[in-house]
């Protein structure tokens, strides 16, 4: 029986030609695994043609949106994870449940390596391989981009030549990756950053220079999870989905950033992600009034550790595994009702309310009605201060007083 290899199949050329290549190069089957994690475009079935079309003896399919939504956008809306404070790890969350079914359809079909189509200047191919190793300590891996020498102009003469049924001439000027949760654009007139982004970069986001009217939205959680927008009740996918129209439309959600890349370079990225910066958004306002000042504060940390784990392709490591019970727990009150007005690519949020909170009017007010013990403010800042205090006068003792 020949050796199988489980190929990561997204339907484009470069993906396509490496089904024959990697059969020409190592003489083993390939089987194509293509996983739906909200990316859009053709259907599944299209893909799984053209799969077997150029030479994949199987070809697997997964439907993933709404796995990759629940298990996967929300723990990172939970985390309030943000790289460098600003990405919302829109590629880095989907490659492990991509890699989760490249590891099943391995043990499926009895392949002993798992073959992706990353470059090797990147983050996603150690995302892929550390993931892949870790759910499968058994199986090889190969890129054929980076292991087998197929370029882009080697990709499309291939192509050309063995007659694939796959579309050569067309060369968007940009890399995209894009799923439910977000878009990421790189490369081209990008790499230089002084560029600002042109109109064409944008897909998912209308302009904000003349956006239409404020759009007001009330988002209900229960327990981090959003449950529910204008009082319909949503799954997380569903909730993701109509929050990226109506943010899409005001132009909510663009980041443009230069980031620092797990292999040491830096990198310009564009995102645009309207859905998950407005729940983001409503969250951590959310998360304000609900969750108890020192845990938010030690949370904060948390959230960076988190995020840097998940960007550098550790999402099923033991510390990653460890802060989600962390993280979690911070959600047992994280319920209740925000109200925002999404408008000119910006997402306010103006009201608030939850029976869990731990916002209380009679402690807040300075009006009739307060219940706060003023005076027990001195000697609570007489203590509080006491050991700088101590330290101060010990240094004036031994300065004499001199700066």
């Amino acid at each position: 029986m020949k050796e199988r290899i489980v190929l990561a199949y997204s339907g484009g050329l470069d993906t396509s030609v490496a089904i024959g290549w990697i059969g020409d190069a190592t003489g083993a089957e390939v089987i194509a695994v293509a996983v739906d994690v909200g990316q859009g475009g053709e259907s599944l079935e299209t893909v799984r043609q053209r799969a077997l079309g150029c030479g994949a003896v199987e070809a697997y399919v997964a439907d993933a949106r709404d796995e990759f939504a629940d298990e996967y956008c929300m723990p990172t809306l939970k985390a309030g994870a943000l790289y460098q404070n600003h990405y919302p790890l829109i590629s880095a969350i989907s490659r492990p449940v991509i890699v989760k079914h490249l590891v099943t359809a391995a043990k499926q079909f009895g392949a002993t390596t798992v073959a992706h189509g990353c470059t090797g200047k990147g983050n996603d191919q150690v995302r892929f391989e550390v993931g892949i190793q870790t759910l499968g300590p058994d199986l090889k891996c190969i890129a054929p981009v980076r292991d087998l020498a197929l370029t882009r102009d080697k990709a499309i003469a291939y192509a050309e030549e063995k007659n694939l049924p796959i579309e050569t001439t067309k060369k968007n000027p940009y890399s995209i990756d894009q799923n439910v949760w977000g878009r990421a654009v790189e490369t081209g007139y990008l790499e230089d950053i002084w560029n600002g982004p042109t109109k064409d970069v944008y897909s998912y986001t209308d302009s904000p220079e003349f956006p239409p009217a404020p759009d007001e939205v009330t988002i209900s959680f229960r327990q981090g999870v959003p449950v529910a927008i204008d009082g319909i009740a949503v799954t997380p996918l569903e909730a993701i989905e109509q929050l990226n129209r109506r943010g899409g439309a005001q132009g909510v959600g663009r980041i443009d950033i230069v980031e620092d890349r797990l292999v040491g370079i830096k990198s310009r990225e564009i995102y645009e992600a309207p859905g998950a910066m407005v729940l983001m958004e409503a969250h951590k306002h959310l998360e304000n009034i609900t969750v108890e000042r020192d845990q938010a504060r030690f949370k904060a940390g948390v959230s960076q550790r988190w995020s840097e784990l998940v960007y550098d392709g550790l999402w099923f490591s033991p510390l990653k595994r460890s802060l989600d019970v962390f993280i979690e727990d911070t959600q047992r009150h994280v319920s209740g009702d925000i109200r925002m007005v999404l408008h000119g690519g910006r997402a306010t949020v103006e009201g608030r309310r939850s029976d869990t909170g731990l916002y209380r009017f009679d402690l807040a007010t300075y009006d009739t009605g307060d219940t706060f013990d003023q005076s027990s403010a001195r000697g609570f800042i007489d203590i509080f201060g006491l050991t700088s205090k101590v330290a101060s006068e010990r240094d004036h003792r031994l300065t004499g007083g001199a700066e």
